[in-house]
């Protein structure tokens, strides 16, 4: 009995910094997903609305879906593409994943 009231006077004289330092632990792993999985994650998002908002007509893209063709028309939020001579469609500008050089399309088929 008497071992442990010295150690629970032991726990109690630890004080405030006690408390601290079991949190540490938890505070190190956010801080560690922080910098590998979520600072990643909205470096991508920033780049790729960068390259939405950059999109104008003329384009060569590639949609998330798969779909490849030129922008004809850009507006605020959509986007048509011509897929083949004279068949347009319309998508989301979030939806384009990719951006390909010029003349990608004329080689390709």
């Amino acid at each position: 009995m008497i071992s442990l009231a010295h150690a629970q006077e032991a726990v109690a004289a630890a004080g405030p910094a006690g408390g601290l330092m079991q949190f540490l632990p938890l505070i190190l792993m956010f801080v560690v997903i922080w910098f590998l999985m979520i600072r990643p994650q909205m470096k991508r998002a920033k780049e790729h609305k960068a390259m939405t908002d950059a999109l104008q007509k003329g384009d060569e893209v590639v949609t998330q879906g798969g779909i490849t063709g030129r922008i004809v028309k850009v507006g605020d939020h959509y986007i048509a593409l011509e897929v083949a001579e004279g068949v347009e469609i319309v998508v989301q500008r979030p939806a384009v994943q990719i951006v390909l050089p010029k003349g990608t399309l004329k080689s390709a088929v």
